[in-house]
């Protein structure tokens, strides 16, 4: 029985004998050699379908097992972290880069999260959201790390999820000044979570153990 292949990030399909891969496209953001590169890839193995996902990246969808190695060897890019437990995506808006109700700029703060964390294995899957203004185009709060843009700075949330029991999350912080000061917040909320010994997704452990508690550990000061 084939399975999903977590190596070659390819994930059977319904036929239960291709696959499909999802090149990392880092905030959806792309130029049009690699569209013409996936394009051609896409043509040279005669792959079933293109499809747009919702965490910003380019499916290839109906692979034989045997053109895994190939495909990626000619698209010379690194694979989406579609499966596994580990970040899975950042999801990023358009903010005050390109969009006319931004307020923070989403775009550089995103792609520095998905510069550092991107693939990084954890206890389990981990998904994160940045949106430049509070109309949230990047469903923050659907995500384990959401951070939304104000007037006053960012808005980070915790423990949020989509899937079969939705949640939204829990207000961690607010009126986070600075790009960098966002950032060191998500690094303790990933350093308390690598750490913790529950392994559920964060908005379980938030329902057993509290908000006020959560805050509270997981943004202590912790020794170098």
């Amino acid at each position: 029985m084939k399975k999903d292949i977590l190596e070659k990030g390819a994930i059977l399909q319904r036929d239960r004998e291709t696959y499909a891969i999802a090149p990392h496209i880092p905030g959806g953001i792309t130029d049009t050699a690699t569209l013409r590169k996936i394009c051609d890839v896409a043509d040279k193995y005669r792959v079933e379908a293109i499809k747009i996902t919702s965490a910003q990246r380019i499916a290839l969808i109906g692979i034989r097992e045997e053109d895994l190695d190939d495909i990626w060897t000619d698209l010379a890019v690194t694979p989406g972290a579609a499966i596994g437990l580990c970040v899975r995506s950042v999801k990023i808006c358009t903010g005050t880069t390109y969009c006319k109700r931004g307020v923070q700029d989403s775009v550089s703060l995103g792609l520095k999260l998905d510069s550092i964390y991107h693939a990084m294995e954890l206890p389990n899957k981990m998904k994160m959201g940045v949106s430049g203004c509070m109309l949230s185009c990047a469903e923050s709060a659907l995500k384990d790390i959401g951070i939304m843009g104000t007037s006053k700075g960012w808005r980070i949330m915790v423990g949020g999820n989509a899937g079969a029991r939705p949640r939204i999350g829990d207000l961690l912080v607010d009126n986070v000044p600075t790009d960098e000061a966002v950032l060191e917040i998500v690094a303790k909320v990933i350093d308390y979570y690598k750490n913790a010994s529950n392994q559920n997704r964060i908005g379980r452990i938030i329902e057993e153990m509290g908000i006020e508690r959560f805050r509270a550990e997981a943004l202590e000061s912790r020794e170098p």
